[in-house]
């Protein structure tokens, strides 16, 4: 077999066991349940509250905002910490090691965080479907289109989370990107829709791709009618697809690069001083 099919095929089992390992690890388990339970705490309360300038429930219209902004959230952060703490403990450095190793490592970390990203999002939507009312998936053309909304929003955030993690040899210090990305999600028309916000938030959140994903996730979950309360007055599917796909494309360019110049750094040496200064930290 050739060994880069042999790599990305090694890969792929990595990625399922370690999706495996984490549905059967507690810690694991509740740092993906524990937002989603905070924003099935947000929904309830705003069950009442209504869409500005309509009788729609806000709780309804907030849950697809939710899975669009969590898929966005959970594939940079998850993928950034990930590359972070393993680029420490010396995971990397024996991924380096074998041919094609960090082939089969970044494929694997793709399967992970694509894996648990979906097992999340679907922790989140069944109860709250229970809690709000007015969720309208309009057939076979909806669901293709929440599909291709979600595939090509991890391609497009999965890159951005591999070279933010790429950037910090200290796990600790990932919080210096976390909190701006946490920005981004309350300017991006998760919580509360966009055109209520200044017109200059309103581009800033349009640039980057947690709005197109929650865009997405409504035009294929809520009833058409609701279009009405977006910018523009429609889905605007071809600017979403659009959007989401230059994403891609510009992750998957720089990625591949920053990865190897991060790879080529790394030596025993470096992974060793850094295991010092944890445990100089911990002490």
């Amino acid at each position: 077999m050739n060994p880069m099919l042999a790599a990305a095929r090694a890969g792929l089992v990595r990625g399922g066991i370690e999706v495996r390992h984490t549905l059967t690890n507690a810690q694991d388990l509740w740092n993906y349940l524990f937002p989603n339970l905070i924003f099935l705490v947000v929904m309830f309360f705003m069950r009442n509250a209504t869409v500005p300038g309509t009788t729609f429930s806000l709780g309804a219209r907030t849950l697809p905002s939710l899975l669009g902004g969590g898929v966005a959230f959970g594939a940079m952060v998850t993928m950034m910490m990930t590359l972070a703490l393993e680029r420490e403990d010396g995971t990397l450095l024996r991924a380096k090691a074998v041919p094609h190793g960090m082939l089969g490592y970044l494929i694997g970390k793709v399967v992970q965080v694509a894996g648990m990203t979906v097992v999340s999002s679907v922790v989140l939507v069944v109860p709250g479907m229970l809690l709000v009312d007015g969720l309208a998936p309009g057939g076979p053309v909806a669901g293709l289109t929440l599909l291709g909304v979600v595939l090509l929003g991890l391609v497009a955030c999965l890159p951005l989370g591999a070279i933010f993690g790429s950037l910090f040899e200290n796990p600790r210090n990932l919080g210096v990107i976390t909190l701006p990305i946490m920005g981004l999600v309350a300017i991006s028309g998760i919580f509360y829709p966009i055109n209520g916000f200044p017109t200059w938030l309103q581009w800033i959140g349009q640039a980057f791709p947690i709005y197109w994903l929650g865009l997405g996730m409504r035009s294929a979950l809520l009833p058409d009618e609701l279009a009405a309360a977006e910018i523009g007055g429609s889905w605007r599917h071809l600017e979403t697809f659009g959007m989401l796909g230059a994403w891609a494309v510009l992750g998957l360019l720089i990625a591949p690069v920053v990865l190897r110049r991060m790879a080529r750094r790394e030596s025993g040496s470096a992974v060793a001083a850094r295991r010092e200064k944890a445990m100089q930290r911990t002490t």
